[in-house]
Parts: structure tokens; sequence; C-alpha cells
């Protein structure tokens, strides 16, 4: 077999968590699925002279670790509107601030997320994912190696060109700092998936049906919304059902709501019906919930995401 077609066929198996591990360190995933490109070809190109002498994986994760540092030097990290300032409880307040000066955050399909340790799982969470955007760049892979990844702390050194002492103390600091801005565990706590599927029935039928009762029973009292890339976001469940009801709703069958998952959360993808008649690709919802309610509600308003949800733009 030829030296590339080698690579091609031992590489393969890598791609997914490769996209989530540049899903981690960029905020995007359409950063991540070009960086992962990137990777392969610099694979592709260099593996004749690749001497063995790391695992396939590892020599991967290095090309797309240093893609990806080089990548975010001198470049703004990527935010979500509740980490730009207060809430607004106005239902009404003007929603034409300049939503693009920031890199927003993405989110990411659970199809593209293979790891299933409770650490990998929680690590790309809206929330944890919106504090490791804080984190110095290096620190912030030294900590997805580690703690994700579950690289050794010699083998994340020799990755990084660094020392093993180094990579503990940057993985310490790492850690200290996310548990400040990240939630705790137990308040991450999510509906198991009886109740997952049953909460997110009532979602998209409370959408579909403009019913705002039904949606104001799934919503806690403090519950956010947020919009990206609107730069205004709402806070509090009165201010927001109102916002839904009068600037979002659509008469009963102008929008089709599809479950689906994204950072290891509930998600939904709404398709609105055009002038045409044609449902088309609108938003991807991500819901943050637990047991008895719904805490927060993200809208990408952004619909090329749904090709990375493999969803078309038109139902």
């Amino acid at each position: 077999m030829p030296v590339q077609e080698d690579f091609i066929e031992r590489a393969a198996p890598f791609r997914a968590e490769l996209i989530a591990h540049c899903y981690r360190m960029l905020g995007s995933v359409h950063d991540a699925e070009d960086l992962v490109q990137e990777t392969y070809l610099r694979g592709w190109r260099g593996y004749p002279a690749f001497e063995e002498r790391a695992a396939l994986r590892t020599w991967l994760y290095r090309i797309a670790t240093t893609a990806c540092l080089r990548a975010l030097e001198n470049r703004a990290r990527r935010v979500l509107p509740a980490g730009l300032g207060a809430g607004s409880a106005d239902p009404d307040a003007p929603l034409d601030g300049d939503g693009g000066a920031y890199r927003w955050l993405e989110p990411l399909p659970d199809a593209l997320t293979p790891e299933t340790t409770v650490v990998a799982r929680e690590s790309v969470r809206l929330a944890v994912m919106t504090a490791m955007q804080e984190l110095p760049a290096r620190q912030r892979a030294v900590l997805i190696l580690r703690d994700v990844v579950q690289f050794s702390a010699a083998e994340v050194a020799e990755l990084l060109e660094t020392t093993p002492a180094a990579i503990n103390s940057a993985l310490q600091r790492a850690r200290a700092h996310l548990a400040q801005l990240a939630p705790a565990a137990e308040q991450a706590a999510e509906p198991d998936d009886a109740e997952r599927r049953a909460l997110l029935d009532r979602y998209c039928a409370a959408f579909e049906n403009a019913d705002l009762d039904a949606l104001t029973a799934l919503l806690a009292a403090d519950v956010r919304l947020e919009m990206p890339p609107v730069p205004v976001w709402f806070t509090g469940r009165d201010a927001v059902t109102r916002f839904l009801a009068e600037r979002a709703f659509t008469d009963p069958g102008g929008m089709v709501l599809i479950p689906t998952a994204a950072n290891g959360q509930p998600a939904v993808a709404e398709y609105r019906r055009g002038e045409d008649g044609v449902l088309q690709a609108h938003s991807i919802h991500v819901i943050t919930a637990g047991p008895d309610d719904i805490s927060a509600i993200t809208v990408f308003l952004e619909p090329t995401l749904f090709a990375a949800f493999d969803m078309p733009s038109t139902q």
C-alpha cells in the first residue's frame, strides 16, 4: 500500500475526536473543521518521514494543537452575549447593537464528540466552553490534553516542547481558574434520557403552536435567553416569554423544531416558513435544563451551522 494511502486509512478513525479537540481550543465548529482538514493535509505530507517514535494519534494531536495555537495568536476570544454585560429585563429593548464586533462561540453537535467520559462530555457544555475561552491558549491546551484527552504530563510536555513540571504548573493554574468561572458539576445536572425527550417534545410543541402558557411552564424564574450574534440578552421568565411572544413566535404552523443535541445538552434545529412556503433553516437552540425546568436558552441565529449538524437548509 502506498505510504499516503496507509496514512489515510490509519488516521481516519481520529477525525471526530480531533474536531472536538480543536473545537475546545477554538470555540468554533467551523474553525475546528478547517484546522482538522489542515492537520490531515500536514500529516499526509509529513507521513513519509513519520518514524513511529510516538503513536500516530499523539502525532496528530501535536499537529492539531500547534495549528490551533497558531490560529489563536492575536485573535480575540469567543464569547456569548451574557459575557458582555448585564442582561435586560425589557422585552422591547432594541436589538441593533454591533454584534459584528465580537467573535461568537458556536455550538458543537454531539455527533462530533465521540468521547464518553464524564469529563469529556462536561468540557463542551456551553458554560464550560465559555469559561475555557478565558484561559490563555497554552493553558487551555494543557487542560484539554491532560484532563480530556488524558495524555500524561510527559506526553503533553513533549507535544508542547516544554517540561513535565511546567505542564503540571500550567494545569494547576488552569484548573483553579476554570473552577472560579465554570458552574459546579451538581449545578449542571441534566435530565435523564426520558426526561430530556419529554422536555424537548414540550419545548418544540410550545414554539410550533405559539403556546405561551406551555412555554412559560417549562422555564425557571431566572431563565436566561441569548441569541448570538445579537449582543442583547434577556433575563427573567417574564422578560423572556414576553420577548418570545412579541418578537419570535410565528402563527401556528409557521415553524418546525427538530430535536437534536449539542455541547452535551438538549438542542433543537428551528426551521421557519418563508414567503414561498418553504421551511428554511433559521437557528439552533441549545437548552440548559435540570430535571424540572429550563434555566437558559441559547439561540444561535446562524443557518450555516445546519451543515455541521448534518441537516438540510430547507425542509
